[in-house]
């Protein structure tokens, strides 16, 4: 019916058309009731009656016409018909078709107009009185049809908003879907740059050391060997529980331990004094008694690790740092400073910090001359917690990291 309306209204035309012939036989007054075949309709009656259901066909693409002219059509039946033809039964039809495609308010304004139009000219013209029952079933007939074409239509609406709902419900979830999943790929992704960024330039270092006195110091030389051995290990450890998290379900060889914090904070500073920068830290923090969750754990960890790495990177000869945590009401501060490089060069003479580029950018950019993503992560760590990350030179030489984490 959806498929073919045309052929569908064409049916129901056909069918009013029978209905109104078949009861244009009828006399309602009969002495027992309705009686069929003592009457018979006139040839004009059964011309509008043909053509009311004629018009009928057309009544989803123009209603309001078709209602127009099957109005028409039974005021010449009611003022014209003795007997009186229902061809008021297409005017009813056309009137549901208006109600079930329009607003509530257009729909009482035709609907009266159309029952006062039809119950009046049935009441004044005519040999029957007033009160005549086929008078008063026009105008129940047509107040039924305006607000059995208001009900369709309010169903329908109340149909399509549910579905609407759905719909864009589905498309919510959706979306929050895609989002949730941007979000543990960025997030692997910070992770995944923290870990290489750190052991790598570590190893790049501790290779370099190696290579500089293999031939003149052996003993120094294969401890920066051993060094490089277990930055490696580190990475690897790390670079496998952070690859973990990409297993599904039931994969063998899922990471079953923590996520690094701050509770490993002086094994990550060890690895750079071993890398020849001189760390001082200090922390200020009772995790014994108000632990701190594990996301502000983790991310305080990745900014030093990361902001640590940038000083082995990119500071000069000689450059020290410092390391400070400290819980300042419902907010852990995070800060790592350094001088510049204003000391001796901790490597042996001719040794160059491994990975500093030209301008103090490394080669993958992490600097911000660079445009790198090792700033940027550390920043998005912090407003991922509502907090903020701030990075800049400090007054005099060097540079200053200064996180703030909230807590809650």
């Amino acid at each position: 019916m959806r498929a073919h309306p045309l052929a569908t209204d064409a049916v129901l035309a056909l069918g009013a058309l029978l209905c109104m012939v078949v009861g244009s036989f009828a006399d309602p007054h009969g002495p027992h009731g309705p009686t069929f075949g003592t009457r018979t309709p006139e040839p004009f009656s059964l011309l509008l009656m043909v053509l009311g259901a004629a018009a009928l066909v057309f009544r989803r693409r123009r209603p309001r016409v078709v209602l127009a002219v099957t109005a028409g059509l039974s005021l010449l039946e009611l003022t014209t018909g003795e007997p009186r033809a229902p061809v008021a039964m297409s005017a009813v039809i056309a009137l549901f078709t208006v109600a079930a495609h329009t607003d509530r308010p257009t729909t009482w304004r035709i609907g009266v107009l159309t029952m006062a139009a039809l119950t009046g000219v049935a009441m004044l013209v005519g040999p029957l009185p007033w009160y005549a029952q086929e008078n008063i079933g026009i105008f129940a007939w047509t107040g039924m049809a305006a607000a059995a074409g208001d009900a369709v239509r309010s169903r329908r609406a109340f149909v399509d908003a549910i579905r609407e709902r759905a719909e864009r419900a589905e498309r919510t979830r959706e979306e929050e879907a895609r989002r949730r999943v941007a979000e543990e790929r960025l997030r692997i992704a910070r992770d995944l740059h923290d870990v290489v960024a750190h052991h790598i330039a570590l190893v790049n270092v501790q290779a370099g050391v190696a290579a500089h006195v293999m031939d003149k110091r052996p003993d120094q030389a294969k401890e920066a060997l051993a060094h490089v051995r277990d930055a490696s290990r580190s990475a690897l450890n790390e670079l496998r529980a952070t690859v973990g998290l990409l297993r599904q379900t039931g994969d063998p060889e899922a990471p079953t331990e923590p996520a690094p914090g701050l509770a490993v904070l002086d094994d990550l500073t060890a690895t750079f004094r071993h890398a020849g920068l001189p760390v001082r830290v200090m922390v200020q923090l009772d995790r014994g008694r108000d632990p701190l969750p594990s996301a502000v754990d983790l991310a305080a960890y990745r900014v030093i690790q990361e902001a640590l790495t940038n000083v082995r990177k990119h500071a000069g000869p000689g450059a020290k740092a410092e390391v400070s945590v400290v819980r300042v009401g419902a907010s852990v501060e995070v800060t790592v400073l350094d001088d510049g490089g204003a000391g001796p060069d901790p490597l042996p003479a001719g040794g160059t910090p491994a990975g500093a580029g030209p301008g103090g950018a490394d080669a993958d950019g992490d600097g911000e001359e660079g445009g790198g993503h090792g700033l940027l992560g550390m920043r998005e760590r912090a407003t991922a917690l509502g907090g903020s990350c701030f990075a800049g030179p400090r007054y005099g030489g060097g540079y200053r990291v200064h996180a703030i984490l909230p807590v809650a």
